[in-house]
């Protein structure tokens, strides 16, 4: 009988640790919100002895091992597996390539203008395509690095970066048609994007306030030209005042009426022109598309997944330092009318549907 109790008390003992070990064995992850603290949930199960965790992969090349990435805040942590949040990306960005209703927003032909956005690292066997406003200028510090030009990114004057007779980064316009085929069917290519209307802010703020790479076009003849055309009061000093956002605003929301403007201001217009318009997304496929809200995560798993971390590094980013600033956007669109907003959000509906930022609810309803 004395067996018999402390079996009982044996297995008691063993189901009390049963159910301790097993709140450590299940993790919550969540990647940081993309739009107004929204955080999409991914659960991952620790893994059998005899599971193996997916790995990175780069076409052509061997898989290369799981890695761990470190979490944005004691009180954020990140999935192991990052390249199942690409994954899901792309698999988004199909689906909503082939919705018929967003059709004239999402497809783009690839023609001479997307193909002068995109530069080609051939040594690594790899293209990237320029999305101003959302940390190029470090992404052409790497392909620059990569290219031989100089052996760390830190070393690279930021008056070189975007010199591209002296950068040596050739764009894949400048190739035969055979060589453009070849790379796109076989490179590995990726690019970045961010909150559209943030990416609209960062631009303005960029090109018309600050302007800290002296490009006088930009307030000398585009400014007025909007100016004159889309500022509701004039008055004598009126461009003096300088280009407001609420006409940037009314300008970016008339794309039937700004073409004859676009035309004249040439290729200066790519600061503000949409995803899909600079890299056809929908009719090329991208390896990775990477996001600005978390580039932290995103960077080194493009390194990674391109075969090169072990031969450059991206620049260091403080944490939470590129999250989308709710509190910013809103001050931006204090005072512009729902119906110019509304306009806006219609230009750039495709961008928001194709890279799962949510409708910005807050300034359209």
């Amino acid at each position: 009988m004395r067996r018999h109790w402390l079996l009982v008390g044996a297995c008691g003992w063993v189901l009390l640790i049963l159910m301790f070990v097993s709140k450590f064995i299940n993790f919550s992850f969540r990647i940081p919100g993309d739009f107004a603290g929204r955080a999409d949930m991914f659960v991952w199960t620790m893994p059998s002895v005899t599971t193996k965790l997916p790995s990175v992969q780069r076409p052509d090349k061997e898989a290369s091992q799981p890695y761990i990435l470190s979490s944005v805040s004691p009180s954020v942590v990140e999935p192991i597996d990052w390249q199942s949040v690409n994954e899901k990306r792309l698999e988004l960005l199909s689906t909503v390539c082939r919705n018929s209703s967003l059709w004239n927003l999402t497809h783009t032909n690839v023609r001479k203008f997307v193909l002068d956005r995109i530069f080609v690292c051939d040594k690594h066997k790899i293209l990237f395509c320029q999305t101003p406003k959302v940390g190029n200028t470090q992404w052409k510090k790497v392909l620059i690095v990569l290219n031989g030009k100089f052996s760390k990114v830190e070393a690279i004057p930021e008056n070189l970066v975007h010199d591209h007779e002296r950068n040596g980064l050739p764009r894949l316009s400048s190739m035969t048609d055979t060589e453009i085929h070849q790379r796109l069917n076989s490179y590995f290519k990726f690019f970045i994007v961010r909150d559209p209307f943030e990416r609209l802010i960062s631009a303005f703020k960029d090109k018309f306030v600050k302007n800290p790479r002296f490009e006088p076009w930009y307030k000398h003849d585009i400014a007025p030209a909007i100016i004159r055309k889309y500022r509701k009061s004039h008055h004598d000093d009126s461009e003096s005042v300088g280009l407001q956002f609420e006409d940037f605003v009314r300008y970016l929301g008339d794309k039937p009426g700004r073409r004859h403007l676009d035309r004249q201001f040439g290729d200066h217009i790519i600061h503000w022109l949409t995803y899909a318009e600079l890299c056809a997304p929908c009719d090329i496929s991208y390896n990775v598309v990477g996001h600005h809200e978390t580039l932290e995560f995103d960077a080194p798993y493009i390194l990674k997944a391109a075969g090169i971390a072990d031969l450059v590094s991206y620049p260091n980013i403080p944490p939470g330092i590129t999250r989308y600033n709710r509190t910013k956007v809103e001050r931006y669109f204090t005072g512009i009318s729902q119906r110019d907003v509304r306009r806006l959000y219609a230009h750039y509906q495709g961008d928001f549907s194709l890279f799962d930022y949510q409708r910005p609810a807050f300034l359209l309803d």
